[in-house]
């Protein structure tokens, strides 16, 4: 006899099919769209309209299909083994159900009691980032008045836009691990697109939809989940409209016009499981009314257009300032209007789209040196980290922490140099110091990273921590 603990698993596996709808082999269009689904051997559904045109067309072009046993009908036209269509299909494509719309007293996904203030995003944000107060800020009230909005979703007497935005900053300081940071405290959905890869509709390249399908596949195909992520679009300034060019600017301008439904909030139609539409994909239709859009971007040379600008507004009469005055300008970059970026090749109507724009400062040798050490997971402390697995303690000099990041500032690739210079110098260490298990501690020295001498080594059991110079 089987016992009633056997059938648990039924009852979940039929709970589980219950989520998820079927969708026709043939349009590929889910159950909740196309209608109520036949199904025929082999686990194969197929919507009512595209069994109607099936029997239409072998009708209409002369085929008549004759009995099921064969008699009539033409000879030599035999019905298509669907059997034998079964490995061509997509197992893992499946598309979950959209739940019921309850009535507004049943409570929202995200509860606005929950949603961290401003300053706790800032303070948690402090522990990962370094320096860029400005846009954490920025950022913090942002995200905080979207999930706000998101929450309460009352637009009946005021409806409160999307506060989507824009970032500009050097490369290296920290654009996309902030997005990133944000995306992991607040627990929702991120996709990190990049616009490079778009191009206009027709054209070899990723559609502009496939910011969102990412996005699909980072909420597991939830469309609801979807609905409420993050999508970030990294290196914007790639679109800008192209100078100089009587070819079509495919991959420009067109793009940004492509984005400014998608921006505002439309229903877009976007491939289930693939990074592009074709017949053997399903789709489904999200909604980026509350999904949050921050774009972000280096421009390089923008500085030039910032100062063609200040120049022209100082250049005139007695006192007129020098052209070389805003060469040397670190924080020039905080000067940008919204001018600047529409001279770069940004479209007016893509700009108004993003309301929010705001700079992050480069990195200065005592931000370089702060990243080294004080972050949560700063690379210093992956290698004591790393050392501490073979019982070794890693100590870094004042002096040496420096002359790295004078190294890396020299290099002009922001905080992305520090990593490159110190796997430079640990590759050594990290090869040699577990030939010896006697070692207990290393200490990296200025005159190591001049490669003027080597790094302190002290053994087990010597009294002291370093031995005395």
């Amino acid at each position: 006899m089987p016992k009633k603990d056997d059938f648990k698993d039924v009852d979940s596996i039929e709970e589980q099919d219950k989520k998820y709808e079927d969708i026709c082999y043939i349009c590929r269009r889910p159950e909740s769209v196309a209608g109520r689904m036949i199904k025929i051997p082999s686990n194969i559904c197929i919507c009512q309209d595209c069994m109607q045109r099936t029997f239409d067309t072998m009708n209409t072009s002369g085929f008549p299909m004759g009995d099921m046993t064969g008699n009539g009908g033409t000879p030599n036209i035999s019905m298509i083994n669907l059997a034998d269509l079964q490995g061509f299909m997509p197992q893992s494509q499946k598309l979950k159900k959209k739940k019921p719309k309850t009535d507004k007293a049943a409570a929202p996904e995200i509860d606005i009691k929950k949603i961290p203030a401003p300053h706790k995003i800032k303070a948690s944000l402090d522990e990962y980032v370094v320096g860029q107060d400005h846009a954490k800020k920025v950022m913090s009230v942002a995200v905080y008045n979207h999930y706000k909005r998101v929450a309460t979703d009352t637009m009946d007497d005021i409806e409160i836009e999307k506060s989507n935005m824009l970032m500009i900053g050097p490369t290296g300081c920290g654009k996309t691990y902030l997005v990133k940071t944000l995306a992991r405290l607040l627990d929702v959905p991120l996709a990190i697109a990049d616009a490079t890869s778009l191009t206009e509709a027709g054209y070899i390249g990723d559609d502009i939809e496939s910011v969102v399908s990412k996005l699909l596949a980072a909420a597991d195909n939830d469309v609801e989940k979807a609905e409420r992520g993050i999508i970030f679009i990294d290196e914007i300034d790639k679109i800008a409209k192209k100078k100089n060019t009587n070819q079509r600017d495919v991959s420009g301008e067109s793009v940004q016009q492509g984005m400014l439904k998608l921006l505002e909030g439309a229903e877009v139609e976007v491939p289930v499981g693939a990074s592009s539409k074709n017949a053997m994909v399903p789709m489904t239709t999200v909604n980026t009314r509350n999904i949050l859009f921050i774009c972000g971007g280096a421009f390089p040379d923008i500085e030039e257009i910032i100062k063609e600008r200040l120049n022209e507004q100082a250049s005139i009469g007695f006192r007129a300032d020098l052209k070389d005055k805003y060469d040397k300008d670190e924080h020039l970059l905080e000067k940008i209007t919204l001018e600047d970026v529409r001279k770069f090749g940004m479209i007016p109507e893509f700009l108004g789209r993003l309301p929010i724009m705001f700079t992050l400062e480069p990195l200065s040798e005592e931000m370089l040196v702060q990243i080294l050490r004080e972050p949560k997971n700063a690379i210093i402390k992956q290698y004591q980290k790393l050392l501490a697995l073979d019982e070794v303690q890693l100590n870094f000099e004042e002096e040496a922490l420096q002359l790295i990041a004078r190294k890396a500032r020299e290099k002009k690739v922001g905080a992305r140099a520090l990593r490159s210079i110190i796997e430079e110098l640990m590759l050594d260490i990290m090869y040699e110091i577990p030939k010896d298990d006697n070692i207990g501690q290393v200490t990296i020295t200025a005159d190591y990273i001049e490669k003027k001498g080597g790094p302190i080594i002290t053994m087990r059991g010597v009294s002291g921590l370093l031995p005395e110079e």
